[in-house]
């Protein structure tokens, strides 16, 4: 039976099974034999297969869910087995590398002479969420899509999942599931209308849960559990502002396991405890929000993602406005002193209920506000006093963090279009290690989160920004980019936003040489697509070449050069036009320009390098009197 075939076969009985969990998976023990696959669905296994090893085929992956499978079903008969009653991570792991050739063929057969723990963690470190590091995915046009599903479903689900899984490595397992369903909706719907690609290019499932599960996985391992229960006693708490405390508590208590497991690549585990809290949440949907009825009628698998999409609930008509008792009662101290973080938590779950508003990032700060006001006013003479004081601290903390949004969204506002040149120019400065690229890449991003968030309401635009400061934090701890960049993204989750948005030039960066390359323009610079990129690429290598540079600076030499490209492109012979320019162009660029050091230096010099390429042209230069103290 051919791979494609067979998977196609066990996708369509496990997709269909997947909608709702056995009763008997839910009550087993985690370290079980490989009996979950049977019950479970080997789309989660091709995912997982996927996410491990990134360039694996197709084939290669439908051979080893086949091998998993076929273990799964001696498992049934022989549930002693020693294979059977391992973890069924060490079991996915056993597969990879025990496959003939594959460990080699892709990199990994280090991992594989680890024994876990630290062959799991360096699976995990293995996978790679750079965008192009899989090529992006060639999706067919809507017809030739409509034409697919129709014929095999099954095939083009199964591919779906595939391809998502290995492009997203971090994304839950549960996720992609979900993902499947909702491309197969997107499916039926667009393939009957009209107009099939005016129909995907509207209802396209944009999806930023790779993000947020990738974020919540580097704040599980940066900052540890206690800052991830935290952040989620808040979400929980803005959500459910009916809740009880305990419940509160128990829900973020139980959604940190949960995404431990996720974290830690135990994919059927989490998917296990992801459907355990969702079944909770339900079964006390009375007394947890008055908004969850129609997240619990749908299927288990649907009912997660639901529940974390869903509108923060009413709060409760007789809470009060304030939470007086944490900064007007006389013990506060005595409960601080005793209770430490357990009376923390109940003041982010009291301030979070009351103020659906804020986004979770500014209640951190709120709460780490409190928590030092208390570490400080405890130790004075009259601690009362000292933190009856703190209703002006939380208000200062509030209207800071309101202020830096107010700002940033009215720099999007007054920039439009122009926004992404001047964060292109912001974060050169503060990251200049990084490359062209990833510049690029990460302010196209915060440009994005411009247009996307700021007219979202105010709880909803941080989280925008948040997602695109952690890509910056995770490329940091895979290769350090400066020492301010590390403070910002190691010493607190909560205030990595306003650290970021306070960080200068980077003082200690050695400035990129001047060399012949550094400013050098082609013909290809006529194609229209061209010019943004090649301005873009311009500011990058003048920052990095005068980080110092200013904003005069910067319009004067971008205005010769847009002058330069409409010369040139006018010109017969486009490329000789640039080379002759070139020199010209920078003889009155103010960037070249130091004290003592006027831009004939720099055109003197320019125009030696392109006309006698072969000869050192500081021999020439010396001769100049303005040059006898560039440094070239």
């Amino acid at each position: 039976m051919k791979w494609g075939t067979f998977i196609s076969f066990i996708f369509l009985v496990s997709f269909t099974e997947s909608k709702t969990l056995p009763r008997r998976y839910r009550h087993v023990g985690k370290n079980i034999s490989c009996i979950y696959v049977t019950v479970l669905s080997c789309c989660s296994v091709l995912a997982i297969f996927a996410q491990n090893v990134q360039e694996i085929t197709y084939e290669e992956a439908a051979k080893m869910v086949k091998d998993v499978t076929d273990l799964a079903q001696k498992c049934v008969a022989s549930k002693e087995d020693p294979t059977c009653l391992k973890p069924l991570t060490a079991i996915f792991l056993d597969e990879i590398c025990h496959e003939q050739g594959l460990p080699e063929k892709y990199g990994l057969a280090a991992c594989c002479a680890k024994t876990d723990p630290e062959r799991n963690e360096c699976f995990l470190s293995h996978k790679n969420s750079t965008p192009g590091f899989i090529p992006p995915f060639e999706k067919p046009d809507a017809e030739q899509g409509c034409k697919q599903y129709q014929e095999d479903r099954v095939a083009l689900l199964g591919l779906y999942i595939y391809e998502l899984a290995r492009r997203h490595p971090f994304l839950y397992s549960p996720t992609i599931l979900s993902g499947a369903g909702h491309y197969e909706e997107l499916m039926k719907v667009c393939c009957k209308a009209d107009d099939k690609n005016a129909c995907f290019n509207e209802k396209v499932f944009l999806r930023e849960s790779g993000l947020v599960e990738e974020q919540t996985c580097e704040i599980l391992k940066k900052f540890g559990e206690r800052a991830l229960k935290a952040l989620k006693l808040v979400q929980i708490s803005q959500k459910f502002p009916k809740i009880d405390f305990a419940t509160a508590t128990k829900l973020a208590t139980d959604t940190v396991h949960m995404h431990t497991e996720c974290c830690h690549g135990d994919m059927m585990d989490c998917i296990h405890e992801r459907v355990e809290l969702s079944t909770y949440v339900c079964a006390h949907k009375d007394t947890v929000s008055t908004k969850l009825s129609d997240c619990c009628e749908k299927q288990e698998t649907e009912r997660s993602e639901c529940i974390v999409n869903l509108e923060n609930d009413d709060k409760p008509a007789d809470l009060s406005p304030k939470v007086r008792e944490f900064i007007e009662d006389k013990d506060v101290c005595e409960h601080f002193a005793k209770e430490q973080d357990a009376f923390l938590a109940r003041f982010v779950y009291e301030y979070s209920r009351r103020h659906p508003e804020f986004s979770h990032l500014m209640l951190l700060r709120v709460s780490k506000g409190y928590q030092e006001l208390l570490e400080n006013c405890c130790k004075t003479s009259n601690p009362p006093e000292c933190y009856g004081k703190g209703e002006e601290m939380l208000k200062k903390q509030v209207q800071e963090s309101q202020e830096l949004l107010k700002a940033n969204c009215d720099f999007y506002k007054a920039h439009g279009e122009g926004c992404s040149f001047r964060l292109l120019v912001r974060y050169t400065k503060k990251m200049p290690q990084l490359s062209s690229r990833e510049l690029l890449h990460f302010t196209k991003e915060m440009a994005a989160v411009g247009g996307k968030c700021c007219p979202l309401s105010e709880d909803k635009i941080f989280p925008c920004v948040d997602l695109v400061l952690g890509q910056i934090c995770r490329r940091h701890y895979d290769s350090t980019i400066n020492p301010k960049v590390c403070k910002c993204c190691s010493n607190s989750y909560a205030l990595r936003r306003p650290c970021f948005s306070k960080l200068e030039i980077d003082e200690k960066y050695v400035p990129i040489p001047l060399t012949p390359d550094l400013f050098t323009f082609h013909e290809d610079l006529c194609a229209t697509q061209e010019t943004v990129l090649q301005k873009k690429k311009l500011l990058i290598r003048l920052v990095k070449y005068k980080p110092t540079i200013t904003d005069e600076q910067l319009k004067s030499i971008i205005t010769s050069f847009l002058g330069m490209r409409e010369k040139c492109c006018k010109a017969e012979d486009h490329e000789a036009c640039f080379g002759e320019e070139v020199a010209s162009f920078f003889s009155h660029a103010s960037l070249i320009k130091k004290e003592g050091r006027p831009g004939r230096c720099a055109y003197l010099y320019f125009k030696n390098l392109l006309q006698l390429p072969r000869m050192v042209p500081f021999r020439f230069l010396k001769k100049e009197p303005y040059c006898l103290h560039l440094n070239i």
